[in-house]
């Protein structure tokens, strides 16, 4: 099973920011980004997101939604914001979790589903060199 394991395509790089409106204006008149998704809420994890549609991958843009979100904390020491995590692919988040663990990593809480609609979750900065890594189950119909 542990063997089997393997990491999927970067699905996307998360960024924690202090605004959704000024984000998504940054990445249309400084990057020339067309294709960005309405923002949305997610009250279970506190933030409100939308993504940056890219040729290969995504920005997913991060809002807090309250001073409870995990991402607040994140603002009060970043206040412009920054790179908060990266997401990879896997096959099955049961077995990511299982084998993640199995090889000592720390992982942050239970699967939950994340902003593309499938089961993520975390692996903690210290287990991969300070960053913040996501895993999420590879949603049905892609690859």
């Amino acid at each position: 099973m542990a063997e089997d394991f393997k990491l999927g395509p970067l699905n996307h790089v998360g960024v924690a920011v202090p605004s959704l409106p000024d984000a998504i204006e940054t990445y249309k008149t400084l990057y020339g980004a067309t294709d960005i998704t309405e923002p949305f809420d997610m009250p279970a994890q506190g933030v409100k997101v939308c993504f940056v549609n890219l040729p290969n991958s995504q920005i997913e843009l991060i809002e807090p939604l309250n001073e409870e979100s995990p991402i607040h904390n994140f603002i009060q020491k970043n206040p412009k914001g920054g790179q908060h995590h990266v997401c990879f692919e896997v096959a099955d988040i049961h077995q990511a979790v299982e084998v993640m663990k199995s090889r000592g990593a720390t992982v942050l809480g239970e699967p939950r589903i994340g902003a593309h609609g499938t089961p993520i979750v975390f692996v903690h900065p210290k287990n991969s060199n300070g960053v913040l890594v996501e895993l999420m189950e590879t949603p049905k119909g892609d690859h």
